[in-house]
């Protein structure tokens, strides 16, 4: 099966996608305004600027949509308002223009080429991202696509379009990321400690690392059983993830290691001995102070309040 992709007729291949925090905000809002606690999904337009296969998703704004449950065939996007407000975004900054629209999916639903078709009024190659609000596994939670002509062997049959996966990250401007490292320290829960915290961001990095460990089990697996084509490109990585890694064979690397646990182990163990001798320190403070002002208390004279002869 042959597959033409419209990307090329456009120009280039599209190779990455790249989404900013403003964006992802601005979604997570708009969800929570309008589909919180149902089973809808919200719609949206994108907005930045492509160059050379990579596509910069810089801002975003919502979009009012319907669909029928029952019959996926029936949607309503309202584009007169998408008009007017790209109208009023581009007299604020002239360079973001259209390029593409998200969905909160949070997978790909069958009316979702009849809508990509529309963005394609104002914009030669959209995108379409989907953004999971509720995410219930680690890792990135966007995926992208965008639409290819598949050609049938069969000539006889028509042309379709398809969606292609193109890889997705999430970045940001130097402003942004001091933007969104003011925005965790506001939400940071207070009631747990700082050793709490990086213990719990040091699990959720392995749960993570578990996670895509398992991933690439899964891929060499489809691969060793001929389900799936081998890839060089992914290979050679993987070779170099396997390069990086330490010998641990050698007994002078097995030894640094323990040593540099020991020590570890040793700081934290000091740290917590002396953080229950302060608060014993504090506590029996904080009695003694407490004996003191009852004393006083008692060592005041009693003034006996006088009574009005009659």
């Amino acid at each position: 099966m042959d597959v033409v992709k419209a990307a090329q007729l456009s120009g280039r291949a599209l190779e990455r996608v790249v989404v900013h925090p403003l964006v992802l905000l601005s979604i997570v809002d708009h969800y929570n305004r309008v589909a919180r606690d149902t089973r809808k999904r919200v719609v949206g337009v994108l907005l930045g600027t492509s160059s050379r296969g990579t596509v910069d998703v810089t801002n975003s704004y919502a979009v009012p949509f319907e669909e029928d449950d029952k019959d996926p065939r029936i949607w309503f996007l309202d584009h007169n308002y998408h008009e007017s407000m790209f109208s009023m975004f581009k007299r604020i900054n002239a360079k973001e223009h259209v390029v593409g629209w998200y969905s909160t999916g949070p997978k790909l639903k069958e009316n979702d080429l009849d809508v990509h078709a529309l963005f394609n009024n104002y914009v030669p190659n959209p995108v379409l991202v989907i953004i999971d609000v509720q995410p219930k596994e680690l890792g990135i939670p966007t995926k992208a696509y965008y639409a290819v002509e598949e050609v049938k062997e069969n000539a006889t049959q028509k042309s379709q379009k398809v969606f292609v996966h193109v890889p997705s990250e999430i970045a940001a401007h130097e402003v942004e990321e001091i933007g969104v490292e003011h925005l965790l320290r506001d939400v940071k829960d207070t009631t747990i400690s700082t050793l709490a915290t990086q213990v719990s961001s040091k699990l959720a990095a392995l749960k993570g690392l578990d996670v895509r460990l398992r991933e690439i089990w899964g891929y060499l697996d489809l691969v060793i059983e001929g389900k799936l084509p081998l890839n060089h490109e992914i290979l050679y990585h993987l070779q170099d993830v396997f390069n990086l890694l330490p010998n641990l064979n050698v007994n002078e690397l097995i030894k640094a290691f323990a040593v540099k646990t020991n020590d570890m182990m040793l700081v934290i163990y000091l740290s917590s001995l002396i953080r229950s001798v302060i608060a014993l320190h504090n506590l029996i403070n904080n009695k003694m102070l407490n004996k003191e002002h009852e004393k006083a208390e008692d060592l005041k004279p009693s003034t006996i309040p006088a009574v009005a002869g009659s």
